[in-house]
């Protein structure tokens, strides 16, 4: 540490949220069952105070599972029940990714509020869709971009951000290291079509993060590369890809996303964020700090007033659920704008078309 008695000691992450509605006050369902995150979603839904109602998937299994889970959710016989309910606020939904935007269509059309997985959509003919709906019904279309909302490190970051504690940013880097785990993926997993490509998967996440950290309401991409680099047979698996943004705030990003988590680490990836200012720097280190076994949660902070380290793995909380909570009631956008969410997925789509194929062999696009 050095910088005299200051030491950035007055930077502490903001008080933990707290429920924002009453037992009852804002139910909501669960459809599509197809990704994991649709766990995290309900849990930090409940942990803002609301109440899970319904739970919708045609697969019975995978209801039977979740409702181990989540047993206050009554299996519904057909979406449409779900659907038909004037009690239920909002669906959050995580089906195979290329389905996402016509059920949060349905969903709207219902006069409800939906809260997609990331990614939220997989084409730009998608998103035109989402965005008339969204107009011509007046609901929110809110998406789990959870490598930010639901990751204290990223939470923190932000209000760190936000009280100056690093100046001006001037460039994010994001690292999205995954671990493949190809037996337990289902087959759509690695079809194209369905689940979009790499830097729409993933990287909606990281360009997600550069938005946000950089305050921008938009940006372009530079230039982007995918590759099948060691998995020819999944020929339309991309389990490499980069990219390079600018943003209109005249920040740069960029992110790497990729499959090639090897087992000897003790988690499914070592996430990182790198935010530079024009007085400071922060690094998250999400999940992990290698090589100790101190868990998840750091971040590292330096500028004017010293270094800090910041173990926070229970100490921030994830205050975008009550947010959106709120939001949903009071019609607001201050967990996230509709405009943020479709921008970062648009450009992760204008990403992976433009992409460079660095992959060794021809395989299928």
């Amino acid at each position: 540490m050095s910088g005299g008695t200051g030491d950035g000691a007055t930077y502490a992450p903001a008080p933990r949220p707290a429920p924002v509605v009453a037992p009852g006050e804002f139910e909501f369902a669960a459809i599509g069952l197809d990704h994991g995150h649709v766990h995290g979603m309900c849990e930090g839904l409940i942990g803002a105070g609301a109440t899970l109602t319904w739970v919708y998937d045609p697969d019975p299994a995978k209801v039977d599972r979740f409702r181990e889970r989540f047993p206050q959710a009554r299996p519904a016989r057909s979406e449409q029940e779900v659907l038909d309910d004037p009690q239920v606020q909002l669906v959050a939904a995580a089906p195979v990714p290329d389905q996402r935007c016509a059920l949060g269509v349905r969903v709207m059309e219902a006069g409800k509020d939906y809260f997609s997985d990331k990614a939220p959509l997989t084409t730009l003919e998608q998103l035109a869709t989402a965005r008339e709906a969204v107009a011509r019904t007046g609901r929110k279309y809110a998406v789990y971009y959870s490598e930010r909302v639901h990751v204290e490190t990223a939470v923190f970051a932000g209000q760190l951000i936000e009280q100056g504690a690093i100046g001006k940013v001037l460039q994010v880097i994001g690292l999205g290291p995954h671990r493949l785990n190809a037996p337990t993926r289902p087959a759509w997993f690695f079809e194209r079509q369905r689940y979009g490509g790499i830097l729409i998967d993933i990287g909606s996440h990281n360009v997600d993060q550069v938005l946000h950290y950089t305050g921008a309401g938009g940006a372009t991409v530079v230039n982007s590369q995918i590759a099948n680099y060691a998995h020819p047979e999944h020929p339309e698996l991309d389990d490499f890809g980069d990219a390079n943004l600018v943003t209109d705030t005249g920040a740069t990003g960029y992110f790497r996303c990729d499959w090639f988590t090897p087992d000897g680490l003790q988690t499914w990836g070592d996430g990182r964020s790198f935010v530079l200012g024009t007085e400071g720097f922060i690094e998250q280190r999400k999940y992990a700090n290698i090589g100790t076994q101190d868990g998840p949660g750091h971040l590292f902070l330096v500028n004017g007033r010293g270094e800090r380290h910041f173990h926070l793995d229970g100490e921030v909380g994830y205050p975008f659920f009550g947010q959106l909570v709120l939001d949903c009631l009071a019609r607001t956008e201050t967990a996230m704008s509709q405009q943020h969410a479709f921008t970062a997925v648009e450009l992760a789509i204008r990403a992976q078309l433009q992409a460079t194929d660095l992959s060794p062999l021809p395989r299928g696009r």
